[in-house]
């Protein structure tokens, strides 16, 4: 149940609108559910003292604001208090007695018209559709005093969430003032009609969050945004500096042909001009800071990129799973915001659209009352920058796997922040934090699809002998580990794969493998094999893809072992063939 509150000086323009047939005639059967006294006339029903539904209205209107004539300049400018008040989609439809009693609660719990109270402001709840409400009233007591009004929106949240409780409806998170604004009724049917598929607020948010992702300067992050198209509006005092900034999209006009700009503190509240430039605050040491690539100088810069990004996500997940600063924390989740706009903006066409949801989701997660103040983000940016200069990394190849590997980490990484978030009661930021989670296991599975069934293949034609000695290692290290077939873990193919490749490679398999489940817990993986291969490989330097899968020799035949540690390139087959496109790198990161 969400309420939608408004202040306005119109009482009879918005009784109008509400017993009116609607923007879209979407307003069926308007009449009254609940009045302040039960005896108002309703222009919608009533036609006992009156048959001409303007005439009720008008009588309607004049009940409404009498208080508000009889306190003449002691009323307030906006006297009128309008509050909406929609059931969720999959809710039952409520009757008009129930929908009384709720708008009674409301005006009760923001101190309008206080139960026994005879003095109380005048109000009315008027219902034209099966799922919403609007509450009107008139914000001058019986004493001609104006009620108390502060903080009515918390209050009649809060009231809401009871409401759901006690009603059995979809009980919704209860918010805390950190959300980004969302888009105005306007600003939605003006979608519709221009056959847009969201409000321009929103795809502005999105592209400012891109253009911010890693950018190192205030004026890198200007530019970004008008390389992506955008219209971008300064704001100097008369010293010539920056006070702000506003943006549009093109093509978006209001009614006199001018754009419609909007200012970032308007598109989320840590998109203000001083909230960037205390995020940027640290971007000389930034441009300093050494790259966060690793691996081989044969692989690709996307490649290199997204493996050391890879480590710098664990590097964070470990610091929200501890017990340490709280500010720490909450700039880790602001730098993870960072890193998957960035990891969405270059990513492979097939994982692309989740990846894109999964930055929005987690967006909301970066916001909460616990400040960022006074804590190291380079890293992270540092990651997000450089997989943003690497440019655009390819869905095959070494581009494909370090693509899983780093996804596969950040699944974890969300999971953490929605623990965080959790245990100090930020249920909306929690939620998204799952939300993002979830879209980022369907892009892992689209990345992962390919290399993991090469690995398989090439762990299924391991000799037997050799397999037996992998599994004993298995038993010994992890002996705790759920879904186990006889003390070894289910479908370990690929991870008895990486085990020999780390051996041939130089690495004891063992040592290694411990290493890697130190790294940090597994609990919260939806596949422990999957995990470990990627850490394994990551942590040995091991091609994330290995190519082509190794064949089983025939019988009689001496079985090939696992060719060294080669790039995935040298692995490829001869025979198959590369559609022709451009290199990536040559081409701008997509945003």
């Amino acid at each position: 149940m969400v309420p939608k509150i408004r202040r306005g000086s119109r009482t009879h323009g918005l009784l109008v609108y509400l017993y009116g047939p609607g923007k879209r005639d979407e307003h069926v059967d308007p009449h009254l559910v609940g009045s302040w006294d039960g005896f108002a006339p309703d222009p919608g029903r009533d036609t006992s003292l009156d048959p001409d539904p303007k005439a009720t209205l008008a009588r309607l209107a004049a009940a409404l604001d009498l208080r508000v004539k009889q306190a003449g300049a002691n009323a307030p400018a906006e006297h009128v208090w309008h509050c909406s008040v929609r059931t969720d989609p999959g809710d039952r439809t409520l009757t008009d007695e129930e929908w009384n009693t709720v708008a009674r609660r409301l005006v009760h719990a923001v101190n309008l018209a206080s139960e026994g109270d005879p003095d109380g402001c005048r109000w009315v709840a008027v219902r034209h559709a099966d799922d919403h409400i609007h509450i009107l009233a008139t914000m001058v007591r019986g004493d001609l005093r104006r009620p108390r009004m502060n903080y009515d929106f918390k209050k009649a949240q809060a009231e809401c969430r009871r409401i759901e409780k006690e009603m059995g409806l979809r009980r919704l998170k209860p918010g805390d003032g950190t959300g980004a604004k969302t888009p105005t009724s306007a600003e939605r049917f003006k979608a519709e009609r221009t056959g847009w598929t969201e409000a321009p607020r929103e795809t502005l948010r999105e592209a400012v969050r891109q253009a911010l992702a890693g950018a190192a300067t205030e004026e890198e992050f200007f530019t970004r945004l008008r390389e992506a198209g955008l219209r971008v509006k300064l704001r100097h005092a008369p010293s010539g500096d920056a006070l702000g900034y506003n943006v549009a999209l093109p093509g978006d006009r209001n009614r006199h042909g001018e754009p419609v700009w909007y200012p970032g503190s308007k598109l989320a509240p840590d998109l203000s001009l001083p909230k960037i430039r205390h995020r940027l605050a640290d971007s000389t040491a930034d441009q300093a800071a050494p790259s966060t690539a690793e691996g081989r100088p044969q692989w690709s810069a996307p490649a290199r990129e997204r493996r050391g990004a890879t480590g710098t996500a664990e590097r964070a997940a470990v610091l929200l799973d501890g017990e340490g600063d709280e500010e720490e924390a909450a700039a880790q989740l602001v730098g993870v915001g960072e890193l998957l706009d960035a990891v969405a903006q270059t990513s492979p066409a097939a994982t692309r659209a989740e990846l894109a949801a999964a930055a929005r989701a987690f967006e909301r997660a970066t916001r909460s009352h616990v400040r960022a103040e006074r804590a190291d983000t380079r890293a992270l940016r540092s990651a997000a920058r450089g997989i943003i200069r690497a440019g655009g990394a390819l869905g095959r190849g070494e581009d494909g796997g370090t693509t899983a590997m780093l996804l596969s980490t950040l699944v974890l990484v969300t999971l953490a922040a929605a623990r965080w978030h959790s245990a100090r009661g930020h249920a909306q930021q929690a939620h998204a934090s799952r939300q993002a989670a979830e879209h980022l296991r369907i892009a892992y599975r689209q990345a992962a699809a390919t290399p993991m069934r090469a690995l398989h293949d090439q762990g299924r034609a391991l000799p037997e002998a050799q397999r037996r000695t992998y599994e004993t290692t298995l038993r010994a290290v992890l002996p705790e580990q759920d879904g186990r077939a006889d003390g070894v873990p289910a479908r370990t193919d690929a991870l008895l794969a990486t085990l020999a490749q780390a051996e041939q490679a130089g690495h004891d398999p063992e040592t290694l493998l411990r290493q890697a489940i130190d790294m940090r817990e597994l609990d919260t993986a939806a596949d422990v094999n999957d995990v470990l291969v990627w850490r394994l490989r990551r942590l040995a330097q091991l091609p994330a893809h290995p190519g082509e899968a190794l064949r089983r020799p025939p019988v009689g035949t001496r079985p090939t072992k696992p060719s060294a540690n080669r790039t995935s390139e040298r692995n490829t087959p001869a025979a198959t063939p590369r559609p022709a496109v451009p290199d990536p790198r040559s081409r701008p990161p997509r945003r």
